[in-house]
């Protein structure tokens, strides 16, 4: 199941709201009868059942290995948190079990073929990925250590871990949500009128970057880049990857705005995982403003146990990059896209940072960023190497043709898609913020009601241009629901 889909729009949503909704009135009357400090017991519960129907609706057979994940990390935060003289013993335990798991399900079968390459039999075990993975062992790794480090207090209730690790609105691919940032609001949390408005509107703004413009680049996208290179021209290749370098932006950024939407929603305040990220004047930049969780998570547990700034800095870049790599999947393609950015980014910190970008206009700086991040992408998409070698010399000229009509129809036909994405791709949020407010000359409530207007009609035309372009549908899965 996923979150641009007509059954979770308007089945497993409306039936979740319901539920939650009387959950809700439930509390509140035995916090009126029993004076109750805990105000959110139904609703967690709650909250948790449809966790587990949500991820059991498309892997069944592993919500018992989350579930057992879920108690060996709670058993160890438990440990690690009463100053036990086996706390560290404790965290060592559970950082292995974590990433065991990971290890297994992830990467048992890439070493296996390793092993095999050079000459050793061994037998590669045949194990499906279980979805959402990386994204719930790594926010139990944090759980961990923000217990060991006295960040955040153990939790002291099995289910209300569990209600962290599953929540269906970041389980399946995020955002990174660390314990600290929500740990208040499993059990004290309200939802403001505001709230669930500023919720429900950044739900909407997800599903149509999701719907209407990363599936519809989608099919410019693999149309030149998954039939071979047989027919391709010039045109059609760097068309193609300039599809798929939009394509997984609004892909990836609108799940995350619907992760966020929902969950502002329930009361609980994730942080953002993208800042417009393609209007970066460097590589450091783009990566301050791209997978913010992800990033996040590798400095505070990786980069800056090290040494950080202080010490081997550029060794720390290449470590925290191979993993960063890695992470995304067991295959040579994502640690060459890794060690790629890790090498761009200890050129930045020696020399670009330090004697190019002061200097430079920044439009140029702009322009080399969206360079190197378009190159990027194509490691990061083709998985076979050779293939990959294949389509960059067909985008430098090794093909027939440079052009064709297949790539021209792919632009004008597409046109009003590629505008979108560009536009949208800006912050036209914070733009339209500031029209506002001087079209208001300063009222609050004049302002108030324009802002009300427009969310109104901008979530009924997604709703609506969304709705249409689901109908009929066959493939409409999340980029980031592999990893």
């Amino acid at each position: 199941m996923v979150f641009a889909d007509l059954f979770f729009l308007f089945v497993f949503l409306p039936a979740f709201a319901l539920c939650y909704l009387t959950a809700h009135i439930i509390d509140k009357r035995h916090l009126a009868i029993n004076k109750l400090k805990q105000v959110n017991t139904c609703k967690n519960w709650t909250l948790v059942a449809f966790s587990l129907i949500f991820y059991a609706w498309g892997e069944p057979v592993y919500v018992m290995l989350m579930l057992l994940s879920v108690l060996v990390n709670y058993l160890m935060g438990r440990i690690i948190d009463r100053e036990h003289k086996h706390r560290k013993f404790a965290l060592i335990v559970g950082l292995v079990v974590n990433i065991g798991i990971i290890a297994t399900f992830k990467y048992l079968g890439f070493f296996a073929q390793l092993l095999i390459d050079i000459g050793i039999p061994v037998a590669k075990p045949n194990i499906a990925l279980p979805i959402g993975i990386s994204f719930y062992t790594f926010q139990s790794i944090s759980y961990l250590i923000d217990v060991y480090r006295k960040v955040s207090p153990a939790q002291r209730r099995y289910r209300d871990l569990l209600l962290y690790i599953s929540m269906f609105p970041q389980l399946i691919a995020g955002p990174i949500v660390r314990y600290e940032t929500i740990a208040s609001e499993i059990n004290n949390r309200h939802v403001t009128a505001q709230d669930f408005a500023d919720g429900a509107f950044r739900f909407m703004i997800g599903l149509g970057k999701k719907v209407i413009i990363a599936n519809q680049l989608s099919l410019i996208s693999t149309q030149f880049l998954d039939d071979g290179f047989s027919s391709l021209t010039t045109a059609g290749a760097w068309t193609g990857l300039a599809a798929f370098t939009l394509q997984i932006y609004f892909d990836f950024s609108g799940y995350s705005d619907m992760a966020i939407g929902m969950g502002r929603c329930m009361g609980f305040h994730f942080k953002e995982n993208f800042d417009h990220p393609y209007c970066s004047s460097s590589i450091t930049d783009f990566w301050r403003r791209w997978h913010i969780s992800l990033g996040s998570f590798f400095r505070d547990y990786v980069y800056i146990p090290m040494g950080g700034n202080r010490k081997h800095q550029a060794l720390n870049i290449a470590v925290v990059w191979a993993l960063t790599g890695f992470w995304h999947g067991a295959s040579w393609n994502f640690m060459l896209w890794g060690i790629y950015f890790g090498i761009i980014l200890i050129f930045e910190k020696h020399v670009v940072l330090r004697y190019l970008w002061p200097k430079c206009p920044r439009p140029l700086m702009h322009i080399y960023s969206l360079i190197l991040i378009y190159f990027g992408w194509a490691l990061f998409y083709f998985v076979d190497l050779s293939q990959l070698t294949k389509f960059f010399c067909v985008m430098f000229g090794g093909s027939q043709q440079s052009t064709d009509f297949v790539a021209r129809a792919a632009i004008f036909d597409h046109f009003w898609i590629w505008i979108a994405a560009i536009i949208f791709s800006m912050p036209v949020r914070g733009w339209a913020a500031r029209l506002t407010t001087r079209i208001s000359r300063g009222h609050e409530a004049i302002e108030q009601n324009i802002f009300l207007v427009v969310r109104i009609v901008v979530s009924l035309v997604i709703l609506t241009f969304s709705v249409a372009l689901l109908v009929g549908a066959t493939n409409n899965p999340f980029l980031y629901t592999r990893f």
